[in-house]
């Protein structure tokens, strides 16, 4: 199947050999780096927070990791079934040094991961993932003796903290939310979403809400990766009933996806335009999203007079040009959501907060907000990558191909043309070659797309 070390984590198809799929062995190396590279060569006790998604996979794993930790010395607190926003939250909160999120994302079930964190409850730099790599190499750990052996406890409220912090900022407007009397409908993809949503919603006053595949059982019920052609149970559902919003995200509920009153979508790359709307009709500052995302962030930063960037991507990379840009709002355009004042990290349920209170304030239905932004549309394809496949040259070779447009490979290639965008970059969590091309129509993305991909196949002939 699959093993991918990078410096986002490791992530992989459980079962078969050490070093080709994620296994018990891979779990013990990949959880002694990450400690060996935090304690430095200093030995001092160490804090971790550790919590997971619900995959069938996720408590052979958390036992692994949680006794991995203890006998490196380290102290764990164990949130159990929990989001990768909790976890961040958490670490700060407990002061830890650390943490680990076991969750493989939009994966499908047969995967799993473990995503580090530092202890400001962020993803680890590229330059520590480097670091925990090379570790991993050299096998250089040292294990804790008898008298030094870490301790292990749980704590079975970090989902209600989380929530109780996002009650508590501004432009959360719980009374406005409450007076609406939303109809909200959820589909939790059969994850934590299924633990996390429904609370946030009852703490926000939303009464009337049904849920679809809510248990988290961990067998998802659908491609847990929430795009459109993935969600018609939720969309029909929708459809035929009165509500007034529908919310999708991923296991690990950092992605939020928007369904409209009509069931139709409201689409992913617009969950962070609508929420920095919203903020920056409250607060002015300066926004961010990657490479891969949507050019109307930037039409709507224009709009308030507040300045645009783009990072390469990954959330550490949005994160790390929102801190050097000041940028109040930011993330992805894959329902990616940052608000720095609670937290830097993509966060779902503070995504569903903000944007219920932009509905709710203003009056729009969720069609009336989507129509008030520029049409783009994005075609996402993907060429498979098989061995002995040289992903530097094909780079390289397209930049130089069309090295007569603007051209950006600060992460991958951008080609920006007159009437859109190209963006293709491989993968950090899939043995691909991500290609998106934005446009106006989905005809001239698409068109854009398959052209930049039969440029490559006939690199690939040559």
């Amino acid at each position: 199947m699959a093993l991918i070390k990078s410096i986002s984590g490791i992530r992989g198809t459980i079962g078969g050999k050490a070093g080709d799929n994620l296994t018990p062995l891979d779990v013990v190396q990949f959880v002694s780096a990450f400690i060996t590279l935090l304690k430095n060569g200093e030995e001092k006790p160490l804090t971790i927070i550790i919590g997971r998604d619900a995959r069938v996979s996720g408590e052979i794993i958390n036992k692994l990791a949680c006794s991995t930790l203890q006998s490196l010395g380290v102290n764990v607190i164990d949130l159990g079934l929990s989001t990768t926003p909790t976890v961040e939250m958490a670490v700060i909160q407990h002061k830890a040094d650390g943490g680990i999120i076991l969750t493989a994302s939009h994966n499908p079930m047969q995967w799993n991961a473990l995503k580090l964190l530092n202890a400001n409850g962020e993803f680890i730099s590229a330059a520590d993932g480097a670091k925990v790599l090379e570790i991993i190499e050299q096998q250089d750990y040292q294990f804790a003796e008898i008298g030094k052996l870490g301790t292990y406890s749980t704590y079975d409220r970090a989902i209600e903290d989380h929530i109780d912090a996002i009650l508590k900022l501004d432009l959360v407007n719980v009374d406005a939310i409450k007076r609406a009397h939303f109809s909200v409908a959820l589909d939790c993809v059969n994850s934590t979403g299924g633990i996390a949503l429904p609370k946030l919603l009852e703490a926000l006053g939303v009464t009337n809400v049904t849920v679809l595949n809510g248990e988290p059982t961990g067998v998802f019920a659908h491609n847990p990766e929430p795009l459109p052609q993935h969600l018609h149970d939720l969309s029909n559902l929708i459809a035929r009933g009165r509500f007034d919003v529908g919310f999708v995200v991923d296991p690990d509920v950092d992605r939020l996806a928007i369904v409209r009153e009509d069931g139709q979508m409201f689409v992913e790359e617009y969950t962070l335009v609508a929420v920095a709307d919203y903020i920056l009709q409250h607060t002015k500052g300066n926004t961010v999203s990657n490479l891969s995302s949507t050019r109307a962030l930037r039409d709507v930063s224009a709009r308030y007079g507040v300045e645009y960037n783009a990072s390469a991507v990954g959330e550490v990379n949005v994160v790390e040009k929102m801190k050097a840009t000041n940028a109040i709002i930011g993330g992805e355009g894959n329902g990616g959501v940052i608000y720095p004042v609670l937290h830097y990290g993509r966060d779902a349920l503070v995504g569903i907060a903000l944007f219920l209170s932009y509905m709710a304030t203003s009056g729009k239905s969720c069609t009336e907000i989507r129509r008030q932004y520029p049409v783009y549309v994005i075609s996402k394809n993907k060429i498979e990558l098989r061995p002995g496949m040289d992903v530097k040259a094909i780079l390289a070779h397209m930049a130089e191909k069309y090295a007569d447009k603007q051209v950006n490979t600060i992460d991958g290639v951008k080609i920006d043309f007159d009437n859109g965008w190209v963006h293709l970059r491989p993968s950090n969590t899939e043995p691909i070659i991500r290609i998106y091309a934005e446009a106006e129509t989905e005809t001239l993305a698409d068109n854009m797309a398959t052209k930049i991909i039969g440029d490559i196949r006939e690199f690939l002939r040559g």
